[in-house]
């Protein structure tokens, strides 16, 4: 079997990894109608209203310390983030607050900086705002629009949460308006009661901000609730399309758009005309080597930590595919099982891969391919003619926006 990573892969990845997770409990206030974690979806741990236990939170931080302030470490001074996760994250402040405490006042680790991070709904805001501005949190608040929009964001009871979360954020932006300015974003999900166009006027009118916005996960559905799911989902670049002002929109969205995205990375590789530094004009640079699809090297970008202990390259993946746990005395993660895994995993892909001609720019994760312990099938496969359509279409929108190419290559990085 070809050999992609070893265990030295991973052991860098978690001496520079920049973001850690905790899913600090699964209990949620709300009941969103098109929740990864509800009826639609089967890839996850039952929910069972549990909460991570904090003890098993600074065990895994303990172990990552001894990788932070190793020589592996190049990334002197670089943030990073630990970021709290549901469920509702609100809803184990207790939790927060003791794993903040030890972050700050108990960790020995004077490389990093570390800075924290939540994605919230928000409801209950009004009783934690002062701590998180306090504590300088980056919060991303869940919302899906004006109140029609958020019509799927219902409480157990069915009831919609629009207003309360409207009359928490606005309460956090009066009170504190710098850091409501700095640190405070919005995440929307995009379905059939909204589109991109609603989403980015709402934010945009209401509080002068960009949302993200995020199609629903189209893995680990139930085959029962395929019918429901097609009713619900919506493609993001056909809505943004769709809009009278489609073009303003996009220019404004920037990189949070696909056509930005995917202009960004056929320059990056495939244009020949993007340098680091000057030594770049000099040399010509080695062919690197790239891996089968466009999967992360494990913990290369975060470490994603479920509620009931289970370790994971990151929050998207479905929870069958644990590499690890922490146990009540351990942190079990063994880097060469992963590795072998990784590698098997690859190997289904290599023929693919190398036949497919944007290989050098794939962004698909090989966890999202369907029937992975089997014989998966990439259906982002692009042959020559596909290759063509593609250039001709990033050449298209270049000449449509001349001005994105001097924006992309002075305010965009890509990794």
């Amino acid at each position: 079997m070809k050999k992609y990573l070893d265990s030295n892969n991973i052991i860098f990845s978690l001496s520079n990894m920049n973001q850690l997770v905790f899913e600090v409990t699964d209990a949620c206030n709300l009941k969103c109608k098109y929740c990864a974690y509800g009826e639609m979806y089967e890839d996850y741990d039952l929910r069972e209203e549990k909460i991570l236990p904090v003890g098993k939170a600074i065990r895994l931080i303990d172990y990552l310390v001894d990788f932070w302030n190793s020589k592996k470490n190049v990334s002197i001074n670089q943030r990073v983030y630990i970021s709290f996760y549901g469920g509702e994250p609100l809803l184990n402040m207790a939790f927060i607050k003791e794993i903040v405490d030890y972050i700050e006042n108990k960790l020995q680790c004077p490389n990093l900086r570390f800075e924290f991070s939540m994605t919230t709904n928000a409801l209950l805001l009004h009783k934690y705002m002062d701590y998180l501005h306090e504590h300088s949190f980056f919060l991303l608040v869940s919302l899906d629009g004006n109140k029609e929009n958020t019509a799927y964001r219902v409480d157990k009871s069915g009831k919609s949460s629009f207003d309360r979360i409207i009359g928490n954020v606005d309460r956090l932006k009066e009170k504190y308006p710098d850091y409501f300015k700095e640190r405070v974003n919005f995440n929307a999900v995009l379905h059939k009661k909204n589109s991109v166009e609603e989403i980015y006027l709402f934010f945009k009118t209401k509080y002068d901000k960009i949302p993200s916005i995020g199609e629903l996960n189209n893995v680990g559905i139930r085959k029962e609730m395929r019918e429901v799911f097609n009713d619900t989902y919506k493609n993001s670049n056909e809505s943004l399309h769709q809009a009278e002002n489609y073009e303003e929109i996009e220019r404004d969205m920037f990189i949070s758009t696909g056509s930005y995205r995917s202009v960004t990375l056929f320059l990056h590789k495939y244009s020949g005309f993007v340098f680091k530094d000057y030594t770049d004009l000099l040399f010509v640079p080695k062919e690197q080597k790239s891996l089968p699809t466009g999967t992360c090297i494990p913990f290369s970008k975060k470490m994603y930590v479920t509620v009931n202990g289970k370790i994971l390259p990151c929050e998207r993946i479905g929870h069958q595919f644990a590499f690890g746990e922490i146990t009540d005395t351990e942190v079990k993660l063994d880097l060469e099982e992963i590795a072998y895994r990784y590698n098997v995993y690859l190997a289904k892909f290599d023929k693919q891969c190398r036949q497919c001609k944007i290989n050098e720019s794939c962004i698909q994760c090989m966890f999202n391919i369907a029937d992975l312990g089997g014989k998966p099938v990439c259906h982002g496969y692009v042959n020559e003619e596909l290759y063509r359509k593609y250039v001709n279409s990033q050449m298209s929108f270049l000449e449509k926006n001349p001005e994105s190419y001097k924006r992309i290559m002075e305010e965009v990085i890509v990794v």
